[in-house]
């Protein structure tokens, strides 16, 4: 039997993550950022660049940072109760490079964020493009995970 503040923990965590994703992908959405067309107009600064991703990153800095600044950062436990987990490496090494190149070409040759591609397909307005793209970046991230436990075991 589970624990009742185990499953309570995992259950509000859940809900969190829900809302979270909702909002995440209502903004994408509302924003036209999951159109992939808006994407590679972003990307395309030599050419006939949309700055519109930048104002919408923008308006989301403008409202998470006061939020994470007077509220997030005095926390010590998210609203789940778990403590706040924060990565040990700040290194910037070979292989957080190597990643982001890698990351950054695969947007660039897809045109597509992953993000509003995900949330493309939860919306279902997700071409066979998109599906292949998501499923492509899911089995790389699946061998890249593979590969660096290999390599740090």
């Amino acid at each position: 039997m589970i624990k009742p503040n185990l499953f309570q923990s995992k259950i509000v965590r859940i809900m969190v993550a829900g809302i979270s994703g909702v909002l995440f992908g209502s903004g994408m959405t509302i924003s036209g950022m999951v159109d992939p067309h808006n994407v590679i107009a972003f990307l395309d600064i030599f050419g006939d660049w949309d700055p519109s991703l930048a104002f919408v990153m923008g308006g989301a800095l403008l409202v998470f940072s006061p939020f994470y600044h007077l509220v997030i950062k005095k926390r010590k436990t998210a609203i789940n109760g778990e403590a706040f987990s924060y990565p040990s490496n700040n290194n910037i090494d070979g292989t957080l490079l190597s990643g982001a190149i890698i990351f950054g070409v695969g947007w660039g040759l897809a045109g597509m964020c992953p993000g509003p591609a995900i949330t493309n397909i939860a919306s279902g307005s997700g071409s066979g493009t998109v599906l292949a793209f998501v499923l492509s970046m899911t089995i790389g991230m699946v061998l890249a995970n593979k590969y660096l436990t290999l390599r740090h075991s």
